[in-house]
């Protein structure tokens, strides 16, 4: 298995949905991260109202990027050139056992 490449913060709203397998995409930093397709990201749940992380995380692997590098449609236009949209495969075998959807 590859290694991970980057470990970043998800917030509840959005760590939730992509433990179900509801939500495939990730807008993220496009200007401080070389990120690739193929590339894995360990995703840690983090709640901004503690200022702490919760504990849950889950590994996702990077299948698609739109940025404003590669412009598909609207993307020149409608994507600052800081930010990329990732689209995301959740790897079911790397969820930690206390993400589990309640």
């Amino acid at each position: 298995m590859e290694p991970v490449k980057y470990e970043l913060k998800s917030w509840p709203e959005f760590f939730a949905p992509i433990c179900s397998g509801d939500k495939r995409t990730e807008v993220r930093r496009y200007d401080d991260r070389d990120f690739q397709i193929g590339d894995r990201l360990k995703l840690q749940e983090y709640d901004p109202s503690r200022s702490e992380y919760t504990g849950r995380s889950i590994v996702v692997q990077i299948t698609y990027i739109i940025s404003s590098d590669d412009p598909c449609a609207f993307s020149r236009e409608a994507l600052d050139d800081r930010f990329c949209l990732l689209t995301i495969n959740p790897l079911v075998d790397t969820l930690d056992p206390t993400s589990s959807p309640s």
